[in-house]
């Protein structure tokens, strides 16, 4: 059987840790921000940890 190959959509949008939570970019900062509170901007910084019921999936997409 050949290897499962990683779903390149997923492996540029999550990063998985070394205990095995899966990370994601929080949507709603990447254009039309001229209009958004700084207070929101600076909210959405940063990565957050995946859901669980979303966790399945990715990790299923990775191939892990």
């Amino acid at each position: 059987m050949p290897k499962m190959k990683t779903h390149s959509g997923a492996k540029k949008r999550f990063k998985v840790t070394g205990t095995g939570k899966v990370l994601h970019r929080q949507a709603g900062k990447m254009h039309i921000n001229e209009h958004k509170p700084t207070k929101q901007k600076r909210r959405l910084e940063g990565t957050k940890e995946l859901s669980p019921n979303d966790t399945r999936q990715a990790r299923k997409l990775l191939g892990l």
